[in-house]
């Protein structure tokens, strides 16, 4: 582990950030982490000069070097929209972001800009970022194509991440000890852990469990195995991927240092971490891992520049905090049962909040805000008041207002189907809907009488039916968890809620979907069979930005879709969208029938004036061409 920042060179002032988060006519959201707080002036363009001061930047301290700044600013008069605005963020009204951070700009540009489009006729969208994947980082792709637009109509309207922009749970050797290497530079909080082998986190980061080994750390208890094979049990799960949780993140610091790492380039220059004691085994597993990070590490300067330039929205799903989290009811019993995979959770959720949640949607958190503030004004002694970052987590698990609706035409609503699902009362098993009726309630008034929306959905509505087929069998077996069952067709509640609020006559008449989760791409077309003026929905599904699904395994699952599924296939009338109708897209250039799309990268929607979608694309990480997903002729597909 380093010495302590006191004995090394002078820190930057700027940890990670400006990211852009929310723009509106009126206001205009940034997120910064810097070392110490900063006496920040915003200047924009046309606007002139505002001090931030704490009316405008909320400043929480997360270690003794580490301040998160998250800057609200409202605007008496409406930007302009459709034209290029700069923007420069100045330290103690002198230095700007070309002083301190020239990695930010495009070209010879003096500071970044940002477009507000005035209706959403463009956007970006994806999921799923695992730094150690040996796929290209798909972020990238937004940086080449702001890079190489000249003119502000270009400009996407805003660039959605649909879930999983952190590993929490899946953590490469080489980054758990850059976040370890991180935590001691910058000096980031402390806290006492209940419940685990090691008593606080600084014996959590030197104990010899802490790589590849944590699930060690648990008490050695038979009533402790479940809550083993939930969180560090690194379990195989036959049918569609290997859970890798050995190195699952643990306390707060360890999470707010990942932030900072996938996000920005300085962080890194701070650190040199060497491999820690391994087996020959877990040695070469390490070196393995390091060359992927390596070439990860090499673009955040590039990523970063790209969120500098494009307001970016989030939600969670579920490596965000854990794998599978709130899959079912006996989960949640089993995780919120026990102290230490409680705190596990709701350390991830603190950071999530501060990263991501509060850059959303800033007015939904003044009171979680001022907790967070407490809670880190307790840390002088060095360690987290453990009472308060309970009561804090508490609220956290209560609090309903993740999702969030952006006003903009068409009107983007996204939602929260990790804390708000529909427990299954009488088979605890069993997994939950991903939205409980009160939810969907809501979200049927939020549609009320608009033409047009898109709804951001982390797992798709409307997936693959063979891979929700082979889900429905083992949650029928009681293993749920073993190939991930969460789709919106595996609760019969939930399913039919959705559908009815699709169906109904005041809801949009044209729905696009976007999603991710799944590791694949592709565009299904969905319309209500039998009915001409029923609505038309689109379900779009981009994911991962860094990620991908085992090729072969996904060449088998579409193939076999296809023969058992088919469009005069007896099997659909088995199935809950028996009443649409599936159009599959098909992947320019894809191999013949291929219907899903498996290569790292990004997502890009261009609108019509009514909110459909007239162009649908996935750039490739790869460097491939980007590929085009194509529109097939309906009559092969019968009413």
């Amino acid at each position: 582990m380093p010495r302590p920042a006191d004995d090394l060179s002078p820190l930057p002032a700027v940890l990670a950030g400006p990211l852009l988060r929310r723009l509106e006519p009126t206001r205009l959201v940034l997120w910064l982490v810097a070392t110490r707080p900063l006496a920040l002036t915003l200047r924009l363009r046309g606007v002139g000069d505002i001090p931030l001061d704490a009316t405008k930047c909320t400043v929480i301290a997360v270690g003794r070097y580490a301040f998160v700044h998250l800057i609200d600013v409202p605007l008496e008069n409406a930007l302009p929209c459709d034209t290029y605005i700069d923007y420069d963020v100045l330290i103690d009204g002198q230095q700007g972001i070309a002083e301190w951070a020239a990695h930010l700009l495009y070209n010879d540009a003096a500071s970044p800009n940002f477009v507000l489009r005035s209706r959403i006729e463009q956007l970006l969208h994806g999921s799923c970022r695992k730094p150690h994947h040996p796929a290209a980082d798909g972020l990238l792709c937004v940086d080449r194509l702001l890079a190489a637009q000249t003119t502000p109509q270009e400009r996407p309207a805003l660039l959605m991440m649909s879930g999983d922009q952190v590993y929490a749970d899946d953590v490469a050797g080489p980054m758990l000890r850059a976040i370890h290497a991180l935590i001691a530079r910058l000096g980031l909080f402390d806290e006492q852990l209940d419940g685990a082998v090691v008593s606080d986190s600084a014996r959590l980061y030197e104990h010899p469990a802490s790589y590849y080994h944590r699930a060690d750390l648990l008490p050695a208890l038979e009533s402790n195995e479940t809550l083993r094979e939930r969180f560090f049990g690194g379990s195989r799960k036959p049918i569609f991927t290997s859970s890798s949780a050995d190195n699952h993140l643990v306390t707060f610091a360890e999470v707010m240092a990942m932030y900072l790492l996938v996000w920005s380039p300085t962080a890194w220059t701070l650190i040199d971490p060497q491999a820690p004691a391994l087996t020959p085994e877990r040695r070469q597993r390490y070196h393995l891992e390091q060359t992927r990070i390596d070439d990860f590490k090499a673009g955040l300067g590039n990523v970063a520049r790209a969120l500098a330039h494009l307001p970016s929205l989030m939600i969670f799903d579920d490596h965000d905090i854990t794998d599978d989290w709130n899959l079912s009811a006996q989960w949640e019993e089993t995780a919120y049962g026990h102290p230490f995979s409680k705190r596990i959770i709701g350390n991830a959720l603190i950071a999530y909040m501060l990263c991501q949640g509060w850059g959303n949607n800033p007015d939904a958190f003044a009171g979680i805000l001022e907790k967070t503030r407490q809670l880190s004004a307790t840390a002088n002694k060095r360690y987290l008041d453990s009472p308060l970052q309970d009561d804090l987590i508490d609220e956290l698990l209560r609090f309903q207002h993740w999702h969030f609706v952006l006003p903009s035409s068409p009107a983007l609503v996204v939602l929260d189907t990790r804390t708000r699902r529909w427990r299954s009362e009488m088979a605890l098993k069993q997994p939950s809907g991903l939205l409980d009726w009160e939810a969907l309630s809501e979200l049927q008034q939020e549609l009320l009488d608009h033409p047009s929306a898109i709804i951001v959905s982390p797992a798709p509505i409307f997936g693959v039916k063979l891979i929700e087929t082979v889900q429905k069998v083992f949650s029928w077996c009681g293993y749920p968890l073993l190939v991930d069952a969460e789709n919106w067709m595996a609760h019969r509640g939930a399913a039919q809620v959705i559908l009815n609020i699709f169906r109904h006559s005041r809801t949009p008449g044209s729905y696009v979907v976007l999603s991710g989760d799944v590791h694949y791409s592709f565009v299904y077309e969905v319309l209500i069979r039998h009915r001409k003026a029923g609505p038309r929905i689109w379900q779009i599904t981009s994911s991962g930005i860094k990620n991908e699904f085992p090729q072969t395994l996904l060449e088998w699952f579409d193939r076999l879709n296809r023969w058992l599924y088919s469009p005069r296939s007896p099997l659909n009338w088995l199935t809950k969208r028996r009443r649409m109708r599936i159009v599959p897209y098909v992947p320019e250039h894809a191999e013949t029938g291929e219907r899903l799309w498996n290569s790292a990268g990004i997502g890009q929607v261009f609108f019509n004036e009514h909110g459909q979608p007239q162009a649908i694309i996935q750039h490739n990480a790869n460097g491939a061409p980007p590929t085009r997903m194509l529109a097939p002729d309906l009559a092969d597909y019968p009413h």
